[in-house]
């Protein structure tokens, strides 16, 4: 037992449950669990993930009414396959990318193992309106981005947990305002799992942050100008206000950034 290792194997099963339950499992033993830093893994061609749901462009997953059930049960299929990702994305940061210290494998560990209990909480709340997931479509903007920095961690900090998962940090507060005016039983149960989500999702953020700027040290690079070189290379999406400016300060953006990102919402940050 080897948590790299753990990781990829975990990393590649297909059923939610299964992977959900792999990482799980590896809860009680993180702590102990050795860690080869500098072992390499054959690349798999994508991580495991179930057929259904069915994947398509993120223009063609249609919009529904969250004040209906079905567009209520659309909503937060959305997020849940966003927390499906976000477990893979954790995972495939420990395998793939070697020579670094311990503490940041531990450290994608553990956001993999939040991850999972977010997926699982949002595939329970589903299922008790009659649904699962893989009920409707959904895109692969998330693991697109994971593809495109395989080859460079610094750019998979940046772009991953700086960009794309601080996106959520802004989105949240939204969706749960929607739900708020919905009001159903349904809408404020979903609203207080999107609680406990952001709540925990402000730390991943921050590892992403803590491992950013590591690296920046350690390969002498400027965080800025790197971050917006990567993002023009990578075509990572801008951010685009409303900014959760509480959040994304308690997960580590400093105040230059925060004005930066202000300023011109372009990603100076």
């Amino acid at each position: 037992m080897e948590l790299r290792h753990c990781a990829l194997q975990a990393f590649e099963i297909c059923n939610p449950a299964g992977k959900v339950a792999a990482v799980q499992q590896l809860a009680p033993r993180l702590a102990a669990l050795p860690v080869d830093c500098l072992q390499p893994f054959a690349w798999p061609e994508h991580p495991g993930r179930p057929v259904l749901p069915q994947l398509v462009e993120p223009k063609e997953v249609p919009r529904r009414s969250p004040f209906t059930a079905d567009g209520h049960a659309a909503l937060v299929h959305s997020i849940a396959h966003i927390e499906f990702n976000a477990i893979n994305l954790a995972l495939d940061a420990i395998w793939r990318f070697t020579g670094m210290p311990e503490a940041y494998y531990r450290d994608w560990m553990q956001v993999a193992l939040e991850e999972s209990q977010h997926f699982q909480a949002l595939q329970a709340h589903l299922q008790r309106c009659g649904y699962t997931y893989g009920s409707f479509p959904a895109h692969e903007g998330l693991w697109t981005m994971c593809h495109n920095t395989r080859h460079d961690v610094v750019a998979r900090m940046a772009l991953v947990p700086r960009t794309l998962e601080a996106r959520g940090l802004d989105a949240t507060p939204l969706i749960q305002a929607k739900l708020r005016k919905v009001g159903t039983p349904n809408a404020l149960e979903a609203c207080d799992i999107l609680d406990t989500i952001l709540r925990e999702e402000v730390g991943h953020v921050a590892i992403g942050n803590q491992w950013f700027h590591w690296l920046c040290q350690r390969d002498d690079l400027e965080p800025a100008p790197f971050y917006a070189q990567a993002a023009l290379r990578h075509a990572a999406p801008r951010p685009k206000p409303p900014f959760n400016l509480t959040a994304r300060k308690r997960a580590g953006f400093t105040d230059t950034e925060l004005q930066a990102l202000q300023a011109d919402g372009c990603a100076q940050v």
